[in-house]
């Protein structure tokens, strides 16, 4: 008779993919093996027989048969002649018995005991395979479902095997990121870690991985290593700036990740719910680099500073809000992309109409000065030009505080 319920313990554990069947036997056997040197003192005279196909397994022992007034009787080697009779009236001094151990006979408590033993062991084996399986593939893009929606992150469960869960904490997605219960996701898989003992697979859709995988798929030429991509930033959701290289002089990496009317790029901008996607050319001229990642705006010049890693641009007036961008996102990412901050001036030819921001400084405190410029105001006009709600929209000053701004510099024209 056999305890049905290590047996169907054993029987569901032979199904488990994750596990590697060689160790999970192996594990399955220290366990009997430790249940038998609770019994009997000693397994080194049992064989244990595992059919991981079946989800069954067999014990058998062997004893040599001694007198029943040996020394020796005491041994779990050993068995009396009188009991070996029993077995089989056959058996001599020195014969050896080979007879099966029962999972019966270990008692309810120990089999139980060994079924949560196998249980916890199981599981330690799946997490660490499942931990080893993901810790190879991060950086990859996976698809998983929703299936619990929580104020901090969201829970999906792996489409491939539609039960490992992963984890998008709410830092890892897309302002805009609206799912339903069901819903399919695509992230890509940013780290795995084990937290408290317990295993957790982070992905992301802000990572810039995520964007240069989504890319790899959708251009041929990354896939096969003929256009490489030198650096990603991203502001997600908003605005992102790719340098792309090409390794073969006939292909303009450029047009070949953008595609024919912008066939590539358009469904990766839709994934990423609409971000505005910049593809320039690297260039190891850093001056070139700069102009190229505040596109779309046109530079009039530019002066670098090596040691300070800043960079002065000059650009005519309807220009300098396309370098800022919207929010700044736009002169923010160029800075991130090149390494290098950057200053935005006015450059036009009505210096002796105008007044540097700066001269302002005795009416309005340094900070506010230092907003003003941080979008492109350096000067008065640039302030007027741009007006309230421009103003009120790209600074993080409030409404009062511009209003005052306006009116000390319009006091200064008048």
């Amino acid at each position: 008779m056999k305890n049905l319920d290590l047996i169907e313990s054993f029987s569901e554990f032979k199904d488990n993919k994750n596990i590697d069947r060689a160790m999970m036997i192996r594990v399955l056997e220290e366990v009997f093996r430790s249940m038998i040197r609770k019994k009997f003192g000693t397994d080194e005279n049992c064989d244990i027989i595992i059919n991981d196909a079946k989800g069954d397994m067999e014990i058998w022992r062997t004893r040599t048969v001694v007198d029943d007034n040996s020394e020796d009787i005491w041994d779990a080697d050993k068995i009396m002649l009188s009991d070996a009779k029993k077995i089989d009236p056959s058996f001599e001094e020195d014969d050896e018995v080979v007879d099966e151990i029962r999972l019966i006979d270990f008692g309810r408590r120990a089999v139980l005991a060994a079924r949560q033993t196998l249980a916890s062991k199981i599981m330690e084996l799946e997490k660490d395979s499942i931990y080893k399986r993901f810790s190879e593939r991060v950086g990859e893009v996976i698809t998983g479902e929703v299936y619990q929606i929580w104020k901090r992150e969201l829970l999906l469960l792996d489409s491939s095997d539609n039960k490992t869960e992963l984890i998008l904490p709410k830092e890892e997605q897309i302002n805009s990121d609206f799912y339903k219960k069901g819903e399919n996701i695509r992230a890509v898989i940013k780290r795995v870690e084990i937290h408290n003992n317990n295993l957790r697979i982070i992905v992301s859709r802000t990572d810039p991985a995520f964007l240069e995988k989504l890319l790899e798929q959708e251009v041929p030429e990354i896939f096969d290593g003929l256009i490489v991509i030198k650096r990603i930033v991203r502001e997600p959701g908003e605005r992102a700036k790719v340098a792309v290289e090409s390794y073969d002089d006939r292909i303009d990496p450029v047009g070949a990740c953008v595609g024919m009317k912008g066939s590539r790029i358009h469904g990766i901008v839709r994934e990423l719910r609409n971000e505005s996607i910049d593809v320039i050319n690297y260039t190891n001229n850093i001056q070139l680099y700069i102009t190229r990642a505040l596109s779309p705006a046109k530079i009039t010049s530019l002066t670098l500073d090596e040691q300070t890693k800043r960079a002065s641009v000059y650009l005519k007036p309807d220009q300098v809000s396309l370098a800022i961008g919207k929010g700044g996102h736009n002169i923010k990412l160029a800075a991130k992309l090149t390494g290098y901050e950057i200053d935005v001036y006015r450059d036009t030819d009505d210096e002796d109409d105008d007044i540097d921001i700066e001269e302002f400084a005795d009416e309005i405190e340094g900070w506010i000065i230092d907003e003003l410029k941080s979008i492109g105001c350096d000067t008065a006009r640039s302030v007027i030009d741009l007006g309230f709600a421009e103003l009120v929209k790209r600074t993080q000053l409030e409404e009062e505080t511009v209003n005052d701004v306006i009116k000390i510099i319009k006091a200064e024209f008048e």
